[in-house]
């Protein structure tokens, strides 16, 4: 197995400051990796989240998982290559700060590229609510936490990212 430590780190644990390094996309078509892509999409959505970075896990690698209309995408190197200049604020909580909502302000739209778990190069736009999933998962793959990020703090809703 690529990796089978199953538990959600939380702040101020070190690992989840450190920048991930790129996965070996040669492995991504491997029975391993595919075991694993479906473990991390079946635990991102056990764990009652929208996304999930591996780094979230311990897993110090560029992978996310984000919640799609039609299931789980899990994605290998995933880089924004293009932000809208306008910008939406909204509230944000973390499985990794539990507890802890804040208003954070993140780009409209995006247009993104990575590899999808079957190894194919994929781009891809998106806007609202997915684009903040997107940009909340790959702030994690860089070390930084939505707290970080955070304008106002709030009472808290029920959406993790």
């Amino acid at each position: 197995m690529i990796y089978d430590s199953w538990d959600i780190l939380t702040d101020p644990n070190p690992k989840l400051r450190k920048r991930s390094e790129e996965f070996d996309v040669k492995k991504v078509k491997t029975a391993d990796f595919q075991k694993f892509a479906d473990r991390f999409a079946d635990f991102m959505l056990e764990s009652d989240g929208v996304g999930l970075a591996a780094p979230q896990i311990g897993f110090q690698k560029r992978i996310i998982a984000v919640q799609e209309k039609d299931g789980v995408g899990v994605y290998v190197n995933p880089e924004i290559v293009k932000t809208s200049p306008s910008m939406q604020e909204g509230e944000e909580g973390c499985l990794s700060v539990p507890g802890k909502f804040g208003i954070v302000e993140r780009h409209k739209r995006i247009h993104v590229r990575a590899i999808d778990r079957h190894g194919r190069r994929v781009e891809f736009k998106l806007a609202g609510f997915p684009a903040v999933v997107w940009q909340h998962e790959t702030d994690h793959l860089n070390g930084i936490l939505f707290i970080d990020k955070v304008k106002t703090w709030t009472e808290g809703g029920k959406t993790k990212v």
